[in-house]
């Protein structure tokens, strides 16, 4: 019999969003009448149409791959210079990063766990408490932690506190770890870090020979001007970051599927022998030996992102997310609740009334008022005590919400 992974055992029952799915299932089972009042502000999957200009690049692609002359096959697995040179154009030129230090993927949750298997066993890793689960959850796959305790953490990791005292951006760590995982824009708590608190990290992580794993896959929604948009941003990062970026929010590509990680050519490893190792060299390699690249069509439409009328529609979405968000914030304030993020981010992020805990706010949100929001437990022991609502949703279902949160909460 074929042996299999253990360190799969170690995992919790259940990723959090399957969890929530079947809950939900279960309760409209139950409720057959419900169901047709159900609104989901749970997982943040984006609900309005595709850009006109991500429409008709697809499309024009798709025309070409049905012509012999304009056919194409297997692409470059590192992505296609178009589109790796208008994001490096678009998004990185005050920093300096080149096209070819962009890598073109499917999605930065796959990058986010993939990122893995370019680091060996051994490396103390640091997690911020709440966390997006997949930072913890492939980190258990790959054998980098112990079991996990009675509160759901796992030994092994590094966990940084993210509370209300800090404004959910955990302080520097006292001892030596060598990845860090941070999320800005935050996910979930819709926090963002202050310029001063990445230079922070970064001056740490030079300090330490840590590397930092920056997940910006929120930085569309930045509306403060002085809130970073990049680890890159910041002196030094090239030499000790690696960023994770997505189309999936800011152009509607959660089922088109497209993203980008960046590695800089400056970024080193270290090798069991103690030399020194590119990064960037390895990454590349991974990708080309693991993935065939992002299909051509997709990719096209990535790059009518960047296009004057892409630009346009994809702002009109982010002012349309983000109006949402601001209307949540208010409705929860006006029943008295404590209200975070939904400012530079699509998240709100509400603490539960006295006596309640994030599963059962769930619940309570669920049978009482027909909405579907995700339980702060879900993200980690730091998460107990608050919920996530997600503004990704139409305005006439916001507005519907608010009405409900009002009448079922206040």
């Amino acid at each position: 019999m074929a042996r299999i992974n253990d360190n799969f055992l170690k995992l919790k029952a259940g990723y959090l969003f399957p969890e929530i799915a079947r809950r939900v299932n279960a309760y409209t089972e139950a409720n057959a009448e419900a169901a047709g009042r159900l609104i989901r502000c749970g997982i943040g999957d984006v609900t309005e149409a595709l850009p006109q200009a991500v429409q008709k690049a697809m499309h024009d692609a798709v025309d070409e791959l049905g012509e012999r002359g304009t056919f194409r096959g297997y692409g470059p697995e590192q992505g296609y210079d178009f589109l790796r040179e208008a994001i490096a154009e678009n998004q990185f030129a005050s920093v300096g990063i080149s096209a070819d230090e962009v890598f073109i993927s499917d999605g930065s949750k796959c990058d986010t766990g993939n990122i893995l298997d370019i680091f060996g066993p051994g490396n103390k890793i640091a997690i911020t408490d709440p966390v997006y689960p997949v930072y913890v959850d492939t980190n258990v796959m790959a054998g980098n932690t112990g079991e996990a305790d009675a509160n759901g953490a796992y030994g092994g990791l590094v966990y940084l506190p993210c509370t209300s005292e800090n404004d959910f951006v955990p302080a520097i760590p006292e001892e030596k770890v060598d990845l860090i995982y941070l999320c800005y824009p935050n996910n979930p708590t819709g926090a963002t870090a202050t310029r001063a608190q990445l230079e922070a990290w970064v001056d740490y992580a030079k300090e330490n020979d840590a590397i930092i794993l920056y997940d910006a896959a929120y930085e569309a929604f930045v509306q403060e001007s002085d809130v970073p948009k990049s680890i890159f941003e910041i002196d030094g990062a090239k030499s000790c970051a690696i960023e994770f970026r997505s189309f999936s929010k800011n152009g509607g590509f959660t089922g088109v599927r497209c993203a980008y990680t960046v590695i800089p050519k400056d970024l080193m490893g270290k090798a069991e022998d103690g030399s020194e190792v590119s990064l960037h060299q390895l990454w590349s390699r991974r990708h080309s030996t693991k993935f065939n690249g992002a299909s051509y069509p997709v990719q096209r439409g990535a790059a009518a992102v960047f296009s004057p009328e892409g630009k346009a529609e994809v702002a009109a979405l982010v002012e349309h997310y983000m109006g949402n968000a601001k209307l949540l914030r208010e409705a929860c304030e006006k029943i008295g609740l404590t209200v975070f993020g939904g400012v530079n981010a699509p998240y709100v992020w509400v603490g539960c009334p006295e006596g309640v805990d994030s599963w059962g706010m769930f619940d309570r949100m669920l049978e009482q008022a027909q909405v579907v929001i995700t339980p702060g437990a879900g993200f980690g022991a730091a998460g107990e005590g608050y919920f996530r609502i997600s503004a990704f949703n139409s305005r006439e279902n916001v507005e519907e919400v608010c009405r409900r949160i009002a009448e079922n909460l206040g």
